[in-house]
């Protein structure tokens, strides 16, 4: 053979095999990367989901009734308790008694910290739906899709998407919230004794009740602490949700935030009182949107966002 094809050759197979290695190599590079990118973890969800929310809400409704001592006030304790520590949250049951009735307040927290933040909810539910037009409803009990659901729903999304190094929160879900006018109860007997029992400082509580309302409007509330009410609404004004956080003064409301407001802390009551299926049989589910729960969730993961940020 001519040498110098012979040398040709000899550079062809050198190229092919150099070619060959080449090509093994990528894909041993590509499969990896493959392998590890298939085997991550999926990232945890960092931003309110309202039809999370929502979902959270048809199943309190589906517990049945939450009035204090019945078996859906049990289930849905127990079902909270799971999704908060799912989402890495330490969960107590503190327990106290008014006016001879036992109360389960549930608090959930992250760390030792005591809490710059408290958001709170009610999660019971009103036994007699003693508002309903029709009188044949007024035994019934209230299946408190928005006067209780809502609420206890931002604050188990909030749960899943807070990050770790959000301030310091308290979560609170409180009990006999809404059985005052009737014989041998009163309202919030859960966050009365909740500030009772937990001598704190908190920079704000904020409370929210009555927020899914899918015709949502919320009004500032006249008893609530102006500056920490002007921020929030103020927050919710820059998110694009100022038809919906109205910049008007309305309702003064005896609510969750009332004993912290006689403790001397700031605090604020969101709430959209104009619902009119308010303590009857009629407030269910469908009367509540997914829309209405993303607008106040956004609204305070951002206030939540901003606060961290504080010194």
């Amino acid at each position: 053979m001519d040498p110098k094809k012979r040398e040709q050759n000899v550079k062809n197979r050198s190229i092919a095999v150099y070619l060959s290695m080449v090509g093994l190599l990528l894909s041993i590079t590509i499969g990896w990367y493959v392998f590890a990118f298939q085997n991550q973890p999926e990232p945890a969800a960092t931003r309110f989901d309202g039809q999370r929310a929502y979902a959270d809400v048809q199943q309190q409704v589906a517990f049945g009734a939450r009035i204090p001592g019945s078996e859906g006030h049990a289930q849905v304790r127990e079902w909270m308790r799971a999704e908060l520590e799912a989402a890495g949250w330490q969960v107590e049951v503190q327990e106290s008694e008014a006016l001879g009735h036992p109360i389960l307040n549930i608090v959930a927290k992250r760390g030792d910290a005591s809490p710059l933040i408290v958001l709170g909810a009610h999660y019971d539910s009103r036994m007699y739906a003693d508002h309903d037009p029709d009188p044949a409803n007024h035994s019934k009990p209230v299946p408190g899709a928005n006067d209780g659901a809502s609420g206890v729903a931002i604050l188990l999304e909030l749960a899943r998407v807070l990050p770790e190094d959000t301030v310091p929160v308290w979560l609170v879900f409180f009990d006999a919230e809404d059985n005052g006018r009737i014989e041998g109860w009163d309202w919030i007997l859960g966050s009365r004794e909740f500030v009772k029992k937990n001598p704190l400082s908190p920079r704000a509580v904020v409370i929210v009740d009555m927020i899914g309302d899918a015709d949502l409007n919320i009004y500032k509330e006249r008893n609530s602490n102006r500056e920490l009410t002007e921020d929030i609404w103020g927050i919710a004004s820059s998110l694009g949700y100022a038809e919906t956080f109205i910049p008007e003064y309305k309702y003064s409301m005896l609510d969750d935030h009332t004993p912290f407001l006689e403790a001397g802390i700031p605090a604020v009551d969101i709430i959209d009182f104009d619902y009119p299926y308010w303590h009857t049989a009629q407030d269910t589910p469908d009367k509540v949107s997914a829309e209405s729960l993303q607008i106040v969730g956004d609204t305070l993961q951002t206030w939540l966002m901003r606060q961290s940020a504080q010194p």
